[in-house]
């Protein structure tokens, strides 16, 4: 019996999936954990992989967006009619889960006993405005392979560069070469005029505007004495056998804080506010198309290096898009952290349903009092973004005096 499939709901705020490419074809036999294809959603590229054994009858969408809950594809007998199937589910599909018919590149229906024609010379990848079409999974393992993502010729939609692409280059270089783009523009891999916005750009571009629109924001900001710190992470990176970085010292001492200051570890439900007993701090990281927030889980009962090990191997994951669903959901608490890019202060929005969330900023070497006397200090501002449906300004501030007492007695961080 044909199997109709549909677009899964790959993680908590995906609404729509962007079909990046197909591994599997029309008339390939497929079997239950064969990946189907590659499909970018609003956190990760991530692989679809098949639950059904059978031949793969049908594409609904070859490349491009498709609503959570629209028909992918049709799974069945080698000769199986599934036209009918197929026809009843799609009078069940809503009208939100079509395939925007700008965008998606529906396919021809294909019998499996039929062989589907070649197809045409790809294009080349470089326009007019030199710009270089490629999905992030083919990105990543270009970037991975050490190899220039503009010598390879793709055979995606208008040219765009997937990941079999890469990894025919891979098999045989030569073969996949295109000529450099004439001109007197220097090299460049920025991808200049217009862009689709990719799903996870729509995700932080509607999640934030709800959230600083939403949430009535408000802001306070310390600045905290980082003479001691800086003495103590030295003492124990001297050794050698653990290094430490001052990003672990910030999530460790806000998560000793989060733990005396429970009403900083909540979120804004509407009807409710939950206040979590368990702390689990995100940690934002930049990535090319925005920005992931991977999960330190139970960050207040971990140590310096594990945190230091989890952040780095999270980050890592973020980076290369490999992030699992679990690993970025179930925050009760983030951190942004802009110190390494030379930023002194700033602000941030809060990430939804935190009530909360720290921009951190640079350490820097500035004239201080001491004792009655200017002598050259150390200094990072830290500044707390707060939903004041949840949090007050009293709370807040109890909160930041001690963030601001663990980072500069920093031994307090391991007692």
């Amino acid at each position: 019996m044909a199997e109709v499939i549909r677009m899964p709901r790959m993680s908590d705020t995906m609404e729509e999936g962007n079909i990046v490419g197909w591994i599997a074809k029309v008339g390939d036999k497929v079997a239950p954990g064969d990946v189907l294809a590659e499909v970018e959603t609003d956190k990760a590229t991530m692989e679809l992989e098949s639950f059904h054994e059978g031949y793969l009858l049908y594409i609904g969408v070859e490349e491009g967006p498709i609503q959570v809950n629209g028909i992918l594809a049709v799974i069945g007998d080698k000769n199986e009619d599934y036209k009918a199937a197929l026809e009843a589910e799609q009078k069940n599909v809503p009208e939100s889960s079509a395939p925007a018919e700008k965008d998606a590149v529906p396919t021809k229906e294909v019998q499996p006993a039929e062989t589907a024609s070649a197809p045409s010379s790809p294009a080349p990848i470089h326009s007019s405005d030199a710009r270089v079409k490629a999905s992030p999974l083919a990105k990543s393992i270009a970037n991975e392979a050490g190899i220039d993502i503009a010598k390879v010729t793709g055979s995606g939609e208008n040219g765009r560069i997937i990941k079999k692409d890469v990894e025919a280059f891979l098999a045989n270089p030569s073969r996949n070469t295109v000529s450099s783009p004439q001109g007197l523009r220097p090299a460049s891999d920025f991808e200049y005029g217009d862009v689709p916005v990719s799903q996870m750009r729509k995700t932080i571009a509607r999640r934030l505007s709800e959230s600083k629109f939403g949430a009535p924001h408000f802001y306070l900001t310390i600045e905290i004495d980082m003479d001691n710190a800086i003495k103590a992470r030295k003492e124990v990176n001297a050794p050698g056998d653990v290094k430490i970085s001052f990003n672990d010292l910030v999530v460790k001492a806000a998560a000793m804080s989060l733990r005396k200051h429970p009403a900083i570890n909540s979120s804004w439900f509407g009807d409710k506010i939950t206040y979590h007993e368990d702390i689990h701090v995100g940690v934002a990281v930049a990535v090319p198309d925005g920005l992931l927030v991977p999960v330190i889980r139970n960050t207040d009962l971990k140590t310096l290096s594990m945190i230091n090990a989890e952040v780095k191997d999270l980050a890592g994951k973020a980076k290369n898009k490999k992030l699992s669903p679990d690993e970025m959901t179930g925050n009760t608490f983030t951190i942004s952290n802009l110190g390494m890019f030379g930023i002194d202060e700033f602000t941030a929005i809060i990430n939804p349903p935190d009530s909360c969330i720290m921009a951190v900023g640079g350490i820097i070497q500035k004239p201080v009092v001491k004792n009655g006397e200017i002598v050259v200090g150390n200094t990072m501002k830290v500044t707390l973004s707060c939903d004041h449906r949840v949090v007050d300004g009293a709370t807040g501030a109890q909160f930041l005096q001690t963030f601001k007492a663990m980072l500069e007695q920093p031994l307090r961080l391991v007692v």
